[in-house]
């Protein structure tokens, strides 16, 4: 399976939501050539959560984000 385009990455704002869906099943399924590729699309998806956070309510999972207290 191979990894998000580079290129693809300057869209988070035109992104769909079948496109993070597809992003999504390929996260979850982990069938990637190698490691990189599934963390190159980790990171893609943890930037789409900070610019368009509505499109990956449904994955959040898939990012382990928790919330800590600094205090």
């Amino acid at each position: 399976m191979t990894a998000i385009l580079t290129s693809q990455r300057n869209n988070i704002p035109n992104l769909t939501t079948e496109e993070v869906e597809e992003l999504a099943l390929r996260l979850e399924s982990d069938d990637y050539r190698n490691p990189f590729d599934g963390l190159q699309d980790w990171h893609f998806l943890r930037a789409i959560a900070f610019q368009r956070p509505d499109l990956v309510e449904p994955y959040i999972h898939l990012l382990d984000l928790e919330a800590y207290d600094e205090a």
